[in-house]
This record gives structure tokens, C-alpha cells and sequence, in this order.
């Protein structure tokens, strides 16, 4: 069933709320578009914090970021949701943010791309870090070009992160679970260790993801930064791959706990 305008203008309001409640904004940081068709977008106005957000401030755009209706302003961010929607038919929700834990990992230069959650490994994959691009021009939008056919989620060096979806729902969960996962993992290296899931594991939520249809892979053993250190997981399907680690004595995780995770995420996702 076809939203009206309004109730599209709503949901905004909505997630943006969500986004300033939850300390992923601040003043008036990060913007929300959801597209309405090729050539039509609603997004959220420049100089309003998401906390504010009413429906009448919405903004009606064309696919060239022209004003069709509002007496707002739209960000001049929101190249970098055109360009999305340009890329990738399948989106219909992007939403930019600045979540304090992922962001942070940007600015200290760590790649937020370890396998650690069953859920994550589902819902987003690993987490690219774009190149660092100036606000307001198209460096940023250029950034994400070698990540978009293949990921929902996407950090920008010292600036936030970029999540899609097919719906504004999605987008929304996704900005949640990459901020989540940044959460355990800064967690877990303040412990002093992240355990990764190991290979032949992954490979079975990989073959997962591509059963939901959802973009991203394993980038596989070869790829693996893991290859030929200690950390290496060489076993799959029961078998030792070819490899100079010369150790497998890494510790696993507890494969039935991964199915029985793995079997809840996707129940909750059916629902």
C-alpha cells in the first residue's frame, strides 16, 4: 500500500527523533531522505535539529536535489543520498548520522570489518570506511562509489556514517546495528581481545545473507587479512586449507550457539 504524503513526512519526523534521542545527532546534524519515485524524494531540511522535525519542515526534491515543495532548505548533503538512489534502484531510504562509537573508529583509523555478531554479519555485513571527503560537495558522493552495488551500510573518515534500505525502517535498523556492533567491538578490544567468528561459520551466515538477498560477502580465505598469521582459521568443511599460518590452534566459536543465533535473527526478520 502507497504511503501519502503525509504519513512519508511522519515517518521521517520519526526516525529523525530516533537519531537525536538515541545521541547519534547533534544540533542540527545528519539528514534523512526516502525516495517516492525516480525523479521525487522527501528529505529533512538544513539548519533543524532531527529532534524538531515536524512534518510541514519536510522538504520535496527532484533527482537533481531541486526544491519542488517546502519553505525549507534541503541539506546540501544530500548529493551523497542521490547519488544512492542513482546507484542502487533498490533503495528506497537513506539516512546519514553520526553514531559516536562508529564514527570514532573513522577517526582513529580503525576498519570497522571484523566478523564478531552473528546479527551484524546478517544485517550489514562488514562496514566499509569511505575515503575522507569535504561536507557539501561531491567528494563525499565520489567516496562511496567503490562500495555501493555491494554494502547497506558505510562509514565516512571523520564525518559519520551512510545506511540504505528498502524501506526507511531498514535504514534506520541498520544505522542502529552498525553502532551496536561499533559498541561491542570497542568492548572487546578494551577487554584486550576480538575473537572473530571463524571461517567455515561465516561462510554458512554468508550463504545466509545471500539467500535474503542482502549485498555484501565474505571476502574468502585468500582475502582474508588473517591469512598466514596466528589468527588464521584454515578449516572449512572439515578440511585444512593450504596455508603458511602453520597454526590452527585459534579458538572457535561454539557452532550450535552460532545456528541458534543465526535461527533467531531470521525468525525476527520474518515476522
Amino acid at each position: 500500500m502507497q504511503l501519502s504524503a503525509y504519513e512519508i513526512k511522519k515517518q521521517i519526523c520519526e526516525a529523525g527523533h530516533k537519531l537525536y534521542s538515541r545521541g547519534f545527532v547533534a544540533a542540527n546534524d545528519g539528514n534523512i531522505s526516502v525516495k517516492v519515485n525516480d525523479n521525487e524524494y522527501y528529505c529533512t531540511p538544513t539548519g533543524v535539529s532531527k529532534g524538531d522535525l515536524t512534518p510541514d519542515m519536510i522538504i520535496r526534491i527532484d533527482g537533481k536535489g531541486n526544491k519542488l515543495e517546502g519553505k525549507l532548505n534541503p541539506s546540501s548533503e544530500i548529493k551523497m543520498h542521490l547519488r544512492v538512489y542513482q546507484e542502487r534502484p533498490d533503495v528506497t531510504a537513506v539516512v546519514h548520522a553520526h553514531p559516536p562509537v562508529a564514527t570514532a573508529f573513522t577517526v582513529a583509523g580503525i576498519e570497522l570489518d571484523q566478523y564478531i555478531l552473528p546479527e551484524a554479519i546478517l544485517t550489514i555485513g562488514n562496514v566499509p570506511t569511505c575515503e575522507y571527503g569535504t561536507p557539501s560537495t561531491m567528494e563525499i558522493p565520489d567516496s562511496l562509489n567503490p562500495y555501493i552495488q555491494k554494502h547497506d551500510a558505510f562509514l565516512l573518515k571523520n564525518h559519520g556514517a551512510l545506511t540504505v534500505g528498502c524501506n526507511l525502517q531498514k535504514a534506520l535498523f541498520t544505522m542502529e546495528e552498525v553502532e551496536f556492533n561499533a559498541v561491542i567491538c570497542k568492548h572487546a578490544r578494551e577487554l584486550g581481545k576480538v575473537e572473530e567468528i571463524p571461517c567455515e561459520q561465516l561462510e554458512k551466515l554468508m550463504e545466509l545473507r545471500k539467500k535474503m538477498q542482502i549485498p555484501g560477502r565474505h571476502p574468502g580465505c585468500k582475502k582474508c587479512k588473517n591469512l598466514g598469521t596466528a589468527n588464521c582459521r584454515c578449516k572449512h568443511n572439515g578440511e585444512d586449507h593450504k596455508c603458511t599460518c602453520g597454526s590452527h590452534s585459534a579458538p572457535t566459536a561454539n557452532s550450535d550457539v552460532v545456528a541458534e543465533i543465526t535461527k533467531r535473527v531470521l525468525a525476527e526478520l520474518n515476522k
